[in-house]
C-alpha cells in the first residue's frame, strides 16, 4: 500500500482555485496552471492516504474498473511513469476523465465511510498531466498491420478510445464526425473551463502519429449511406451520441431563455473559442 498511516495523518486537500474575479474574465479552466500543476504540491500525500483496501470498492464505482490503489501506491512512491503505464492499462483518454468524470469512485471510497475519500480524481489528472510534461505519452503505432479495414462512427470518448485500440491492434482506422472539428460533445459539448480543447488537440495528434484518420464534416447515413459504409470497410463500430434531447415535463418550462444543454452548449463552445455559431444543427452531438 501507499503510507499506512497516511489517512490517519493526511486530511483531503484540494486544489486551490483562481480567484473568482480573475475568472470571470475569461474561459480558461479554473485551477492556474491547470488541474495538473495545481495539484502537484499536494498530490502525493494525498495519494498516500489510499489505504487498499483487502476489497476496494472503488474498482466497482469506477465504470472503466481503473486499478485505482496500484497508482496511488505508485504515485505516494514518485514513480510517475509506472503509474501511468497503470492507469492508461484502463483508460485511454485519462485526461478526460480527469477533469470531466463525477468521481463515483469517491463515493465507493472505503475511507469515506468515516472521513473524507481520496482524491481519486485528482490523483488520476495529476498523474496524466506529468506523464505528457515528462515525456511518458507517445504514439505506439502497430508493429504490423492486419489488412482489415474498420470505420468508427463519432468522435467522442467512445468512438475514439475504439478507434485508438483498433488502431494499435494493427488494423487500418478512420473515424467519421458529423461536426466540422473532431471530438464529439468533448469539443462542443463541455465547456472550456471545464476542459480546454488543448488537451484534445493533443491526444488526437497522438492518435494521427499512431495511424488514425479522421474525416470530420460527413454525414453517416446521410451523403455516406450505412450501405456504401459497409460495402468500403470489413467492419463498422457506431459511436454515436444521441441526437435527441428528453424533454421535461416541469414548471416553467415553456418559459422563454429555458434551452436543451446541446443546444446551448455548442453555441457558447463556439463563441468561447472564437468560432461562428451554426445554425443547420450540425452540432447536435
Amino acid at each position: 500500500m501507499a503510507d499506512p498511516k497516511g489517512f490517519l495523518k493526511e486530511g483531503r486537500q484540494v486544489a486551490t482555485r483562481r480567484p473568482v474575479e480573475e475568472r470571470v474574465r475569461d474561459w480558461d479552466e479554473v485551477y492556474p496552471d491547470g488541474i495538473g500543476r495545481a495539484l502537484l504540491p499536494i498530490i502525493t500525500p494525498q495519494a498516500g492516504r489510499c489505504m487498499d483496501c483487502g476489497i476496494p470498492f472503488c474498482h466497482q464505482g469506477c465504470p472503466l474498473g481503473n486499478i485505482i490503489p496500484e497508482w496511488n501506491d505508485l504515485v505516494w512512491r514518485d514513480d510517475w511513469e509506472g503509474a501511468i503505464e497503470r492507469l492508461h492499462a484502463t483508460n485511454n483518454f485519462p485526461e478526460f476523465t480527469g477533469r470531466l468524470c463525477p468521481a463515483p469512485c469517491e463515493t465507493a471510497c472505503v475511507l469515506g465511510i468515516n472521513q473524507d475519500p481520496v482524491t481519486i480524481k485528482n490523483v488520476e489528472v495529476s498523474i496524466i498531466d506529468k506523464a505528457w510534461e515528462s515525456g511518458f505519452v507517445r504514439p505506439q503505432p502497430p508493429e504490423w498491420l492486419s489488412g482489415r479495414t474498420v470505420a468508427v462512427v463519432g468522435s467522442g470518448p467512445a468512438g475514439l478510445a475504439a478507434a485508438q485500440q483498433l488502431t494499435r491492434a494493427g488494423h487500418t482506422v478512420a473515424v467519421y464526425e458529423r461536426a466540422d472539428k473532431i471530438g464529439g460533445l468533448m469539443r462542443y459539448g463541455i465547456p472550456e473551463f471545464k476542459m480546454e480543447k488543448k488537451h484534445l488537440d493533443r491526444r488526437l495528434d497522438q492518435m494521427r502519429r499512431e495511424g488514425t484518420v479522421f474525416r470530420a464534416g460527413v454525414d453517416v447515413g446521410g451523403e455516406l449511406t450505412g450501405a456504401k459504409l459497409t460495402e468500403r470497410y470489413d467492419a463498422v463500430v457506431l459511436a454515436m451520441g444521441a441526437t435527441e434531447p428528453r424533454d421535461l415535463p416541469v414548471p416553467g418550462r415553456e418559459l422563454g431563455g429555458i434551452h436543451q444543454a446541446m443546444e446551448f452548449l455548442p453555441q457558447a463552445n463556439r463563441a468561447a473559442l472564437g468560432e461562428p455559431a451554426t445554425t443547420d444543427g450540425s452540432d447536435q452531438i
